[in-house]
């Protein structure tokens, strides 16, 4: 056995192509990269833009200068913040536990981040936020949005109050990129009548990652926009890139990915070190697992992960529950699977993209996943913006009994820091 694996060694002189490659001036692929970068004016200067545009003050100006109507929302919230309108996790603890939470220890080092998916529009946040209060429950930690960019940004500073809410709320946040496949990009695929066209390939061809690269760095500089999502291997490799350059873009891979075994993980992050800065660092910070996964395949990536060196820099992010219609069958509802396996594993996110099925499933509208992609113009149109809203409250409750079975079982939470400290 021992020189059978011998054979499985990697050579210094394998390592070495693969950097004269990267490092050859001739190299078309690398040198489309770095003219982008330098068009926006070196990683000193695009980091230097992305901080001024992120900075709250920035946000805030940027939304009275445009006379956003959102900006009152945002001011009622910071109030709503600074006045302790929101239960304090020990607070929120005996609620749950009654007298036992003041004995109770609870495992923060394994403390697992609380994350909502798809939050579509700044409305629903302050909804969310007037039902948290009212009933004393927890914020997200981590959102998720995959709203059309463009239509975001015409839509009464949306984009900008997202950003500045987050903020306000202390949470992390990962916006999507418009070039991620269903642009158009591939021309021989269409809507769901062509889904098979998309399996291994959603639709990134030839020089759309570039793209994808310019559309990145707009949003970085003007926005300040600093997570996106994922779903492609060479966006993937320029997004380790840009980091290895020297900008501090992040990045999550998306469950569409099907990274569902630990051989998949093993490549992913195996990239991910290979390509990381001096310090150990790396763009990527989430990594969604694809719905196939058990607690095993999450244990054997944690594995992996602690070898990369990557323990604390990647999150593994598992969905709890999902939308239930058109991703996954039902019922579907991992809670009880992510309460026994974060009891070994640190750093993970619990996403929750549905209500509880029970739940979903009894409403007029059940969530269906197809309708994060649907235009403003014509969710109004057909009536569904009270509906889709609903459908992310549910997601919210959802995520509110996983806080529920995480603290009941002695496992912290990361809930939206500024308002439950």
């Amino acid at each position: 056995m021992t020189d059978l694996r011998e054979r499985l060694r990697i050579s210094e002189e394998r390592l070495e192509e693969i950097n004269d490659f990267i490092l050859d001036p001739n190299n078309e692929l690398i040198n489309k990269l770095l003219e982008i970068v330098e068009k926006y004016g070196g990683p000193e200067e695009i980091n230097r833009k992305a901080h001024e545009a992120r900075k709250l003050e920035n946000l805030l100006a940027r939304l009275k200068r445009d006379n956003s109507p959102y900006l009152a929302d945002l001011e009622w919230l910071t109030e709503q913040r600074d006045t302790g309108a929101f239960v304090k996790i020990s607070d929120y603890r005996k609620k749950i536990l009654g007298d036992g939470a003041e004995t109770m220890t609870f495992n923060e080092e394994n403390a697992v981040t609380l994350e909502i998916s798809s939050f579509g529009f700044f409305p629903w946040l302050i909804t969310e936020v007037k039902q948290a209060i009212e009933k004393q429950e927890l914020m997200p930690g981590r959102f998720i949005r995959v709203r059309n960019m463009k239509e975001q940004v015409r839509d009464q500073g949306d984009t900008l109050a997202v950003a500045a809410a987050m903020q306000i709320v202390g949470a992390t946040y990962v916006e999507t990129l418009d070039t991620r496949g269903t642009d158009g990009s591939n021309i021989h695929l269409g809507g769901p009548e062509t889904i098979t066209g998309y399996f291994g390939g959603i639709g990134q061809p030839n020089d759309y990652p570039f793209k994808w690269v310019e559309e990145y760095l707009h949003y970085y500089t003007n926005y300040g926009i600093r997570q996106v999502l994922n779903i492609n291997a060479g966006t993937i490799f320029l997004a380790y890139m840009l980091y290895k350059l020297g900008i501090d873009n992040e990045f999550k891979i998306s469950v569409y990915m099907g990274n569902d075994n630990p051989f998949a993980v093993f490549w992913t992050l195996m990239a991910a070190r290979m390509l990381s800065r001096e310090d150990g660092t790396t763009s990527l910070i989430g990594f969604n697992l694809s719905n196939s996964v058990n607690n095993d395949t999450i244990r054997a990536s944690d594995k992996i992960r602690r070898a990369m060196g990557l323990n604390d820099v990647v999150r593994l992010e598992h969905h709890i529950t999902e939308t239930y219609k058109s991703i996954v069958v039902q019922p579907y509802n991992r809670r009880e699977e992510l309460v026994e396996v974060a009891k070994e594993v640190p750093n993970i996110a619990a996403k929750h993209e549905g209500g509880d099925p029970e739940i979903d499933s009894a409403r007029e509208h059940p969530s269906d996943i197809l309708e994060y992609f649907l235009p403003k113009e014509e969710i109004i149109k057909q009536g569904l913006m009270e509906k889709l809203e609903r459908n992310y409250l549910d997601k919210h409750d959802a995520l509110n009994r996983t806080a529920d079975a995480l603290t009941k079982a002695g496992i912290g939470v990361i809930c939206a820091w500024n308002l439950h400290k």
